[in-house]
């Protein structure tokens, strides 16, 4: 078996039953509380976890911009991580995770890497109100119903990456997202993400393509809506075809990821005909090939306007 297709049929056992892996690391002590925190990010972002290697510093660089790294013929941007989130490493920034994230490659330096747990994800709950300016997406409960229980903050590497290395280019462009999308009357698309800038960006590129759009900031919030509007379109004697075109859904969220989120409206009746698109900044021939997998429609990488206009409207010309 090839190390891709054994990586297929991992995902396959975890998204089976809405679990994930998280990584753990620290970043020194907070500066609010003087502890140490614990911190995570989903395994399947990360490609390898390094010793700190040799760093050359790029003049002008952001405050939380260490320079670039080499890694085996790949210059990289390392972002200090602990600086972004004003932790002080007591120990110094001795492990790099090269991370692969929404088209791009980028290294985190932290202080000290601990574990990898097994989590479901109705042991993360959203976060969006936490201290940390927005970058932590979400809170995972640890050990739960034991003596020591612990918490971890989820980073929301797509916020992260936007303030430390900011595009130039536009987010959402009106000449190349194309001429407007041709839905039926009255429907919208329902849109699932966890992150507040993802949210915006959909929600920008989505009107740039004249779609009214509905959002939603978990798989079980878009789960429970899809049924609820099912219902009362079943009441009038409708379909939810009648009221929503196009689900286009995260895959790392709270409470129910987009894997699990997917499979359920494939599997219930007054749903399965709803199109979904999986838009997710999870990247690799795993990733896709599980996606096809759940039944989905089609998989579009995180986030370009003008790709997931296309996507769309090919996803809507085989399901009109």
């Amino acid at each position: 078996m090839t190390s891709a297709m054994r990586d297929i049929d991992e995902r396959t056992n975890l998204t089976n039953n809405n679990q994930f892996e998280l990584l753990l690391f620290r970043l020194g002590d907070a500066a609010n509380s003087g502890q140490s925190e614990l911190f995570g990010i989903n395994v399947f972002k990360v490609r390898e976890i390094l010793v700190m290697p040799s760093v050359t510093t790029v003049v002008g660089a952001g405050l939380s911009i260490l320079g670039m790294a080499d890694i085996r013929g790949q210059v990289i941007p390392v972002i200090d991580l602990p600086r972004l989130l004003e932790c002080k490493p007591t120990s110094g920034l001795n492990i790099m995770l090269v991370t692969e994230y929404a088209r791009s490659t980028q290294g985190f330096a932290v202080e000290a890497v601990e574990e990898i747990v097994r989590l479901d994800w109705s042991q993360v709950i959203s976060a969006e109100t936490s201290v940390k300016g927005g970058l932590v997406t979400s809170i995972a409960k640890l050990d739960v119903g034991g003596d020591n229980p612990r918490l971890v903050q989820v980073l929301d590497v797509e916020q992260i990456l936007r303030d430390v290395l900011p595009t130039r280019q536009p987010d959402v462009d009106p000449a190349t997202v194309g001429p407007a999308l041709n839905l039926r009357p009255g429907t919208k698309v329902l849109a699932a993400d966890d992150s507040a800038l993802a949210r915006g960006l959909i929600e920008n590129g989505l009107k740039a393509m004249g779609v009214q759009v509905v959002m939603t900031k978990t798989g079980q919030e878009a789960w429970e809506m899809l049924g609820s509007i099912a219902d009362q379109a079943a009441s009038h004697g409708k379909t939810v075809r009648d009221e929503i075109a196009l689900v286009l859904t995260d895959l790392e969220m709270p409470e129910m990821d987009g894997f699990t989120l997917t499979r359920k409206i494939k599997a219930d009746a007054r749903l399965k005909s709803l199109p979904v698109v999986i838009h997710s900044s999870l990247s690799g021939e795993a990733s896709e090939e599980h996606v096809r997998k759940v039944g989905a429609d089609a998989y579009v990488s995180k986030f370009l306007a003008k790709d997931l206009a296309e996507t769309i409207r090919g996803v809507l010309a085989r399901h009109p």
